[in-house]
């Protein structure tokens, strides 16, 4: 996962103290996901943070979904997550 808050404050010239000011959060929570030291955030914390910065969910965060591979295990599948799904 990953989160675009310094970009999206450093295109705006919108301090970290701002948002912490005008949100309600911890200047500690804020800085935490500014410097993408915390990556488990609560919905509460990211909506207010999309609130203020007038933003969707997806604009805030990024998800790409980890690749799967199915290997078969005498007749049963299970799944593995993997960084790349190998060719063949």
């Amino acid at each position: 996962m990953k989160n675009n808050l310094s970009m999206i404050l450093g295109s705006r010239l919108i301090s970290i103290s701002d948002v912490s000011d005008n949100t309600g959060l911890s200047r500690t929570t804020v800085t935490d996901i500014y410097y993408k030291r915390a990556n488990d955030f609560k919905l509460s914390t990211l909506e207010k943070i999309c609130d203020f910065l007038q933003i969707t969910l997806s604009e805030l965060v990024e998800y790409e979904p980890q690749k799967i591979r199915r290997t078969n295990r005498n007749g049963n599948y299970t799944i593995t997550r993997s960084t790349s799904i190998p060719r063949g």
